[in-house]
C-alpha cells in the first residue's frame, strides 16, 4: 500500500510496519526527521507542515495515519493550567479538521490518533491502550501493556532511567543523537499498537477483493 504517516516523530507507530509498503512520512522538526530517516531509510521523508500536506496530498494514498499534536487536548495540560497557573490555551481544532476531512473525502483507510482528552470528544473515538483512535475500519479492543511514561520523583534523578526504559520498550536506541530524547520517546505510539492497527486495516482491505 501507499501509506502516509503524518506527524511522524521518530516513527513509533511505523516501527513494525516492515518495508513492503511505500511510505511517506511528514515531520516538521528537521532533527527529528533526520532521526526518522536514519531508522527508516527506505521511506520518503518530507520536512514540513503535516496538516497542509494532508490537505494537498490525501488522494494519493491508500492508508493514512495521523497523530496531530496532543498537549492542548490532554488532561495533564488542562490540570497544569488550573492547578499550577500555566497559561490557558485553546484546544487545537486541527485534530477535528483532519478527522472530518478524512471522513468526508478520503476513499482509503485512515486512522487519527491522539491522547485521551480532558473533554468529551466531539467525534466519538475508540480507546485503545492510552490513546483515542478515529478510523473508518473496525479496530477490535485489545489489551496492551502500559508504556510507563510517567516520572516518579525528581526529573533530573530519574530522567536517564526513564529514557533507558522507554528505549527498551519502543525499540529505539537514541544514544549519541541530539534532541530531547525523553520527549521523542514519550511521543511515540507503541510499535505493537501501530502494527496491530495497520494489520486490521490491511485485513479489511483484503476482504473487499
Amino acid at each position: 500500500m501507499k501509506i502516509l504517516n503524518l506527524y511522524a516523530g521518530i516513527g513509533g507507530n511505523r516501527k513494525n510496519w516492515g518495508d513492503e509498503h511505500e511510505i511517506t512520512a511528514v515531520e516538521f522538526n528537521q532533527n527529528i526527521a533526520n532521526i526518522y530517516q536514519d531508522f527508516f531509510p527506505n521511506d520518503k521523508v518530507v520536512v514540513g507542515d503535516a496538516h497542509e500536506y494532508l490537505l494537498d496530498h490525501f488522494q494519493e494514498f491508500d492508508f493514512i495515519w495521523s497523530s496531530p499534536p496532543c498537549p492542548s487536548h490532554s488532561t495533564f495540560r488542562k490540570n497544569f493550567s488550573v492547578n499550577v497557573g500555566a497559561k490557558v490555551i485553546y484546544p487545537d481544532m486541527k485534530l477535528y479538521e483532519e478527522i472530518l476531512l478524512l471522513q468526508g473525502y478520503f476513499k482509503g483507510k485512515y486512522v487519527v490518533e491522539n491522547v485521551k482528552s480532558w473533554y468529551k470528544p466531539l467525534v466519538e473515538p475508540i480507546l485503545l491502550q492510552r490513546h483515542y483512535f478515529w478510523a473508518n475500519f473496525e479496530i477490535p479492543n485489545k489489551e496492551f501493556e502500559k508504556d510507563g511514561i510517567g516520572l516518579t520523583g525528581g526529573r533530573n534523578q530519574h530522567e536517564n532511567k526513564q529514557i533507558k526504559k522507554l528505549q527498551d520498550k519502543m525499540g529505539f536506541d537514541l544514544t549519541g543523537l541530539k534532541g530531547n530524547k525523553r520527549t521523542m520517546l514519550r511521543n511515540c505510539v507503541n510499535p505493537l499498537v501501530g502494527k496491530y492497527i495497520l494489520d486490521k486495516a490491511i485485513n479489511q482491505v483484503k476482504t473487499l477483493f
